[in-house]
């Protein structure tokens, strides 16, 4: 105790004697600290991952380099490599979240492949984003259309290579797949494929951008894909559609007018791929020299193909369906393989449960992607994975709401099938039967002025319905004096039909041109106790449009000749559907589907991208039906029962 209170005042006595000689010497002034809760750098800990990244720029035979992203799970030995080629940025494509995983780090569509162990490589194509080199709207081989001594054959062919000898993690196989414009990379590819490409599943590929695809239909214009063209063209990286200020795009388009009118006035005349696709109205050289449908099967290639495409693909209905058509007259008919499920364009790649109002049964995109998709690709990408091969058309029941796994595809055609199509005749009274009529007509009034919508307004591209559009309720239009409905009675049995729908329309005009869309349509019960919401529901399960000058020939279009009756034969796109008792076939007829497509003045001119204002004028449109004129679809009906013909 006494130690301690001696220990006290000691140190009283310190702190007296400090605090005298810091009177007597006071220390320098302390800057204030920052008041600021910003440091000057912040650099958090970034997450383990059970991947890496590798970012490589590959060069190509004629010096340009092309940006490659790499994602490669850790500790890969021997590994496939499954690869896309894009105009989307390569880098956005293996951002989906940052939580260090592979899986989470890339796109939806692969994770079934993250789980399998795949390498997976995106690369932005030449001219784009982070790429070398110049860009141009899909790229024609080299040749008429391409003076360049490269290509996306030449593309792909030396990055494969490059790939296959700097990457240790790999076994040497690849794959290729992707959507759209991506599709159409992967096409290209196997037009001159390396030797280590091994599989391909073009995904809704841009096939023929003319016939079918994003440009045209039949030859009417595609409205809905003109701004695309400013946001691809006008910049290397990520570009902007042009601004819409009006909410209503249906009158936003109507009030500026022809197609060439809206260009102008957001300054396409600088963009050269606008004016080579304006001065190219007709399916001429141009288009003929860049359908990959056609070159493709001049010289098929023996990689086995997996060709998607969804049934209501709302951009690309065309290419894949066509495509794996042209390979069935070769001699690698064996090697292709159809697959078609109900989804929006890319839809594959999603969630596959609904579309709409529809509902299927399960996720039938992670269904096709994990059962079909993903086997096909490890029996031939990864060592030791079992055989397997698809069924020749895996093709989505959507009247019976189930997979249906087919050896023959299509069922009923106009000419090589086992079945051929079966008229549904238009009949007086908005009737529709499979027996001729008598002979009459019905007529409407077409006015430019006033086009049919594809939605119900206001319709805008940006409000989440421009990917469903084609699964639409059509009471919309339905009762409109310029659309013309025609309707079964009530179904006493299933009809089924399996393949591609023909329009069959005789029509007489008091114009010059003029367009044709006709539409298949499914109508529910009035009662339709299962959803009662969906009562009455008019359900498009196949339409598509045809411009009336091309007629007799796509290449050379001519003027209609007015108040006479023509023949409009077209292709709707492929369903593979059931109509149920109680439900009705309906089938409707209208001269316009704007804006998707854009309208026609129905005077001829001779390019309608440029028509005048003064140019546009009422028609009135006499259908035809009865007798040796007697408008039709040809439908490809087939006995319900396809058991013989499904995969054993």
């Amino acid at each position: 105790m006494k130690k301690s209170l001696l220990a006290l005042a000691a140190g009283t006595a310190i702190l007296a004697a400090t605090a005298v000689q810091a009177q007597e010497n006071p220390a320098p002034a302390q800057a204030p600290a920052a008041f600021n809760d910003i440091p000057p750098n912040f650099n958090p800990p970034s997450l383990p991952a059970d991947y890496i990244k590798r970012e490589v720029m590959i060069p190509m035979r004629d010096g340009v380099k092309l940006y490659t992203v790499m994602i490669i799970p850790k500790g890969a030995k021997n590994a496939p490599i499954l690869f896309t080629r894009t105009p989307y940025n390569a880098a956005g494509r293996v951002v989906r979240t940052e939580s260090g995983k592979m899986i989470n780090t890339l796109p939806e569509g692969d994770e079934v492949f993250v789980k399998a162990g795949y390498i997976r490589v995106f690369q932005d194509i030449r001219g784009k984003y982070k790429s070398e080199g110049d860009y141009v709207i899909t790229r024609p081989p080299v040749g008429p259309l391409n003076p360049t001594k490269v290509d996306h054959i030449t593309d792909a062919y030396d990055s494969i290579d490059w790939m296959v000898k700097n990457v240790p993690e790999t076994n040497g196989k690849v794959g290729m797949l992707g959507s759209s414009y991506e599709g159409f990379t992967v096409v290209m590819a196997l037009m001159g494929p390396h030797p280590a490409l091994k599989v391909a599943a073009p995904e809704s590929p841009m096939i023929d951008g003319w016939m079918g695809d994003d440009w045209f239909h039949h030859g009417a214009f595609r409205l809905a894909n003109i701004g695309w063209i400013g946001s691809q063209t006008g910049y290397k990286g990520a570009g902007k559609a042009p601004p819409r200020p009006d909410w209503d795009d249906y009158e936003t388009f109507r009030k500026v007018g022809s197609a060439g009118d809206w260009a102008k006035q957001f300054g396409y005349d600088q963009l050269p791929a606008w004016n080579k696709m304006s001065q190219h109205v007709s399916y001429d050289k141009f288009w003929q020299g860049q359908a990959l449908d056609k070159l493709l099967a001049a010289n098929p290639s023996n990689i086995p193909t997996l060709w998607e495409q969804g049934i209501w693909d709302h951009e690309d209905m065309y290419g894949a369906i066509h495509a794996w058509e042209e390979l069935q007259k070769t001699p690698q008919a064996s090697k292709n393989f159809l697959l078609m499920g109900p989804w929006r364009h890319s839809g594959f790649n999603y969630n596959g449960s609904t579309l709409g109002q529809l509902n299927f049964e399960g996720d039938t995109a992670l269904q096709a992607r994990r059962d079909i998709l993903l086997p096909f690709f490890n029996a031939y990408l990864k060592d030791g994975a079992p055989p397997f091969t698809p069924a020749k058309a895996s093709f989505y029941n959507t009247g019976e709401n189930r997979w249906e796994f087919l050896n023959k595809w299509p069922l009923a055609c106009e000419t090589g099938c086992d079945a051929k199509l079966t008229p549904i005749y238009l009949k007086p009274a908005e009737g529709l039967g499979f027996e001729k009529p008598g002979a009459g007509s019905d007529s409407y009034v077409a006015d430019p002025a006033k086009p049919v919508p594809h939605l119900p307004r206001p319709v805008n591209f940006q409000d989440g319905r421009w990917s469903t559009y084609l699964v639409t309720d059509q009471r919309f239009v339905d009762g409109r004096p310029d659309v013309m409905t025609y309707v079964t009675d009530v179904l006493t049995a299933p009809v089924r039909v399996s393949g591609a729908p023909l329009a069959d329309i005789f029509a007489k005009t008091t114009g010059t041109d003029g367009d044709f869309v006709v539409k298949v349509i499914d109508v529910y019960p009035d009662d339709y106790v299962t959803k009662k919401e969906m009562g009455g529901f008019q359900l498009p399960i196949a339409m598509d449009i045809f411009r009336g000058r091309y007629r007799n020939s796509f290449e050379h279009p001519t003027a209609i000749p007015a108040n006479k009756v023509q023949e409009y034969k077209f292709r709707l796109p492929t369903v593979n559907h059931v109509f149920q008792p109680g439900h009705r076939i309906m089938v409707q007829v209208q001269s316009s589907l704007f804006p998707v497509y854009d309208r026609n003045p129905q005077k001829f001119v001779p390019n309608i991208f440029f028509a005048k204002p003064e140019d546009y004028q009422k028609a009135t449109v006499t259908l035809m039906y009865g007798g040796a004129n007697s408008s039709s679809v040809l439908l490809p009906v087939v006995p319900l029962d396809q058991s013989a013909n499904q995969q054993k």
